[in-house]
């Protein structure tokens, strides 16, 4: 059994810090950062003084996510971060990118210092004629909510068959990939792009286990490395529904082929 990790949450501007704050974990450390100190303060060096400290000063082998919208500003102040942090720390980007697909386009250079970088498009949340600002609050509610689930399976691995070294296994070698905290499960949308996969399923007391085995089989199907971890367990608090914690990645694709 593993060793349980340190876990810190960078919310970077204001779609980031939204998310983090709906982060309800113990034992995690959440952390904000302002891209008008770090632009506009009379105190800018001061303030970028203060992060390069903090980061340099994490315990190695932390689970460090940044979370940000995609806007240059943010990117600079990931950079930041980044070269501040120990080489030995695992860094995850979960990025926020309206209406555009990531895994469509080729690897900026700023994901190569990333294990994986997980993207949303937030087309779940921009359906039909919803405002944007309720579809990013819908979005910073749902997504904060999926990663307190994640550290819950990771950090209590021996419930549903899942840990550190699953995850290890899915998210290392320089990836792109999705997480999805999902009641229903919708196979018509492109699942298939995706090679690997750490699929988690919460059943209700009243809903037969053969359900949950069924949507396992379906991804281990359409999943192109057919690559897929899985843990099912048995939930009070759902009763008739299923809840499937989805982490999908793929290897980045530079100038039409494989990296």
């Amino acid at each position: 059994m593993l060793a349980s990790f340190t876990h810190i949450f960078v919310g970077i501007g204001n779609g980031g810090a939204r998310i983090i704050n709906n982060i309800e974990v113990d034992g995690a450390v959440r952390v904000s950062i302002n891209p008008a100190y770090y632009l506009f303060s009379r105190k800018a060096d001061e303030y970028i003084g203060r992060i390069e400290s903090f980061f340099s000063g994490i315990p190695e082998d932390t689970m460090l996510w940044l979370i940000f919208d995609d806007k240059p500003i943010n990117l600079e102040i990931a950079n930041l971060i980044l070269r501040s942090s120990p080489d030995d720390a695992i860094k995850l980007a979960y990025v926020l990118t309206p209406e555009r697909e990531l895994v469509e386009s080729e690897t900026p250079p700023w994901a190569r210092h990333f294990e994986t970088v997980f993207y949303d498009s937030l087309w779940e949340f921009m359906r039909g004629d919803t405002a944007i600002g309720s579809a990013f609050d819908n979005a910073a509610f749902q997504i904060g909510r999926m990663f307190s689930k994640l550290y819950y399976y990771l950090e209590n691995e021996m419930l549903v068959n899942i840990d550190y070294a699953d995850l290890f296994n899915i998210i290392r070698g320089g990836n792109v990939g999705i997480l999805r905290m999902l009641r229903d499960v919708d196979f018509s949308w492109h699942w298939g792009i995706w090679d690997r996969g750490l699929i988690s399923i919460m059943v209700g007391e009243n809903v037969p286990l053969k359900n949950a085995h069924r949507i396992l089989a379906r991804f281990q199907e359409i999943l192109s490395e057919k690559d897929v971890i899985w843990g099912v367990r048995v939930a009070e608090n759902l009763e008739d529904e299923i809840e499937v914690l989805a982490l999908l990645t793929k290897r980045w694709y530079h100038e039409g082929g494989a990296v």
